[in-house]
């Protein structure tokens, strides 16, 4: 685990220090153009390492760069705390446009995403990832394809781990219900229920924390405390503030991006840290709730904890750059932003994958010889519609032929390992399996001929 960053100096007092000696003032004057430095937006931490331009010092530099920050600065107050700000340096606006760009309406997304019959079946995976790595940066340590495999059979958890990705699950399944609806301090209360669930003392899941619970964040691996909360006197009422920023009542009519509206409700409920633990669960899942509510449906089919997960120090610090330099939540914003783009990015990488193998398999089937068109038709039909259901009667209808040549399209399919049949009533029904394109393309690849 890296160290935690240094605390930058007084700003307030080094400011003063340099406006009542006229010739530093002159030297530092050059450079309080910029929030950045060579283009990166950064913390008193990596700077002091830095050299100084034109024979000021470090600590004079760093005075420079937070007033050009304060030009540009919004605020958003905290009752009884220091106000979360932020600043808007030309790397997030960057950022903004390239999310604003891969999100919007035009972007040409995956059939199967827009399509009704596949695009459950994508955010049931998304689903499972957030959930298995959300928890995971909260300790857990089940086995990805075991978590999986429990949120897919329905199979009850076993321990306080899946107990945690079983419920982050049930978490972001109840985020989805509630994404078109006001976020109320009610429902950040169920949310914390479900996500704490069997894992946290019943007496304290669901309710916010008092001052006698002494709630600190600690470094797992030193136990050095990281970060200490505001107190809890008023926290239910800073709670209501927080719903009504989050459902768009920005103070003094202040305009917010709603992608930096979603980061901020994040690390505000994480700065805040209401509950006695699982807060960094339920604030990553108000964020989700967030994205959802202001229409960014795409973000429905993305896992942040992913990627927060492949540089858990980096999230963290993200954090401690914010609490430690003022609230400025500047260094939160483009971190988590970053993280977000890194995941729309990992979908389309995903998303033109599968396209590409959909390609190759429909490119197999016309060429093989394994197949009638009858079978050709039905098998490149479920390949776009997994969830589609198909009798006897239905095929025949479809290809004008007789009750038991239809039987034995399907029958042979079926023999193949290429569609499972159950039967209700009297009836047949057959559908394919999720492994489809992978049987097809293994099945053409080694075995020729004609099935007639």
């Amino acid at each position: 685990m890296t160290p935690i960053p240094k605390e930058p100096p007084k700003y307030n007092d080094a400011l003063h220090r340099i406006l009542s000696t006229p010739a530093r003032f002159q030297a530092v004057f050059p450079h309080m153009r910029s929030p950045t430095v060579e283009g990166r937006y950064i913390h008193w931490n990596k700077l002091r390492h830095l050299t100084p331009p034109g024979g000021i010092t470090a600590e004079e530099w760093w005075v420079a760069v937070k007033w050009a920050r304060d030009l540009t600065m919004k605020r958003v107050p905290i009752n009884g705390g220091k106000p979360i700000s932020f600043s808007n340096p030309d790397p997030l606006q960057e950022m903004l446009c390239d999310f604003d760009r891969n999100t919007s309406g035009r972007v040409p997304v995956s059939d199967q995403i827009v399509n009704p019959h596949t695009r459950d079946r994508y955010i049931i995976s998304t689903l499972i990832e957030e959930s298995i790595t959300s928890s995971q940066l909260e300790g857990a340590s089940t086995e990805r394809k075991v978590a999986s495999d429990m949120l897919r059979s329905g199979r009850k958890p076993r321990d306080k781990d899946e107990q945690m990705i079983f419920n982050n699950y049930l978490a972001m399944k109840y985020i989805r219900r509630k994404a078109k609806e006001q976020l109320t301090a009610d429902t950040i209360v169920v949310l914390h229920r479900m996500v704490t669930d069997n894992t946290l003392d019943e007496v304290d899941a669901g309710r916010f924390r008092t001052d006698e619970d002494r709630v600190r964040v600690e470094d797992p691996g030193t136990n050095e405390v990281l970060y200490i909360p505001p107190s809890a006197e008023g926290i239910a009422q800073r709670m209501e503030v927080l719903c009504e920023f989050a459902n768009g009542k920005h103070p003094g009519g202040l305009f917010i991006h709603p992608v930096i509206r979603a980061i901020l409700l994040h690390f505000w409920l994480a700065y805040e840290h209401p509950f006695v633990d699982g807060n960094g669960r339920t604030a990553r899942a108000l964020f989700y709730w967030s994205m959802i509510n202001s229409g960014y449906w795409l973000c429905e089919y993305i896992s942040i904890s992913r990627i927060v997960h492949q540089a858990p120090a980096r999230y963290r610090n993200a954090f401690l750059y914010t609490e430690t330099d003022d609230n400025d939540a500047t260094y939160f914003v483009l971190y988590h932003l970053e993280a977000v783009l890194k995941a729309i990015d990992a979908l389309h990488g995903y998303l033109r994958k599968k396209m590409e193998e959909m390609s190759l398999t429909q490119s197999l089937l016309k060429k093989s010889l394994l197949f009638n068109h009858r079978q050709l038709a039905i098998l490149s039909h479920a390949i776009r519609n997994p969830a589609e259901t198909y009798t006897i009667q239905s095929h025949a209808n479809s290809h004008l032929v007789v009750y038991e040549t239809a039987r034995s399209d399907l029958m042979a399919l079926e023999e193949m390992g290429l569609l499972m049949s159950s039967k209700v009533g009297n009836k047949y029904l057959f559908t394919a399996p999720g492994d489809l394109e992978m049987r097809l393309r293994n099945l053409t690849v080694h075995r020729g001929g004609s099935t007639r």
